[in-house]
């Protein structure tokens, strides 16, 4: 039988990593939030990608017009803002459930490289922002030959 050397920070690791899958998961999910207030709010989901020369982030805001959001763009972060409008109607019916939100929501989005924020493109369809920013020069990764000198 082989003898295996014991690691405990490996299992520690291991562990720490398990641990970040199961918080990844739940922040991914669509939750409301409570506020101080107590009432709940809401949050858009977002799906974040890098490719070498741009960051693309897209935001899924089902029920909301262009006019009622805001979307302001940091070299380092994407602010959206806005609101779901509760259409108001003459006539008294009584809900039995609505699971709606209604109200402001905001949502600062931290980038993983800084952007030319001047330069984004942004398309808004079918309740699916999408955000194109461009990498800033000194954030696009740069591959330099190091030349080697020996010494006699």
């Amino acid at each position: 039988m082989p003898l295996i050397r014991w690691q405990p920070m490996r299992e520690l690791d291991l562990l720490h990593r398990q641990m970040d899958r199961l918080f990844e998961g739940l922040a991914d999910r669509d939750f409301p939030i409570p506020a101080v207030n107590g009432e709940m709010k809401w949050m858009p989901a977002i799906e974040l990608q890098e490719t070498d020369t741009e960051i693309v982030l897209k935001a899924a805001i089902p029920g909301i017009e262009a006019k009622d959001l805001d979307v302001q763009v940091s070299p380092e972060a994407v602010m959206l803002k806005g609101e779901h409008q509760q259409e108001t109607k003459t006539e008294e019916k009584g809900y039995y459930r609505s699971e709606f939100n209604y109200g402001q929501f905001a949502r600062t989005v931290p980038l993983p490289s800084t952007v030319k924020h001047d330069q984004v493109k942004s398309n808004f369809k079918d309740g699916v922002l999408t955000l194109t920013l461009p990498k800033a020069e000194a954030a696009k990764p740069k591959v330099m030959k190091v030349d080697l000198t020996q010494q006699a």
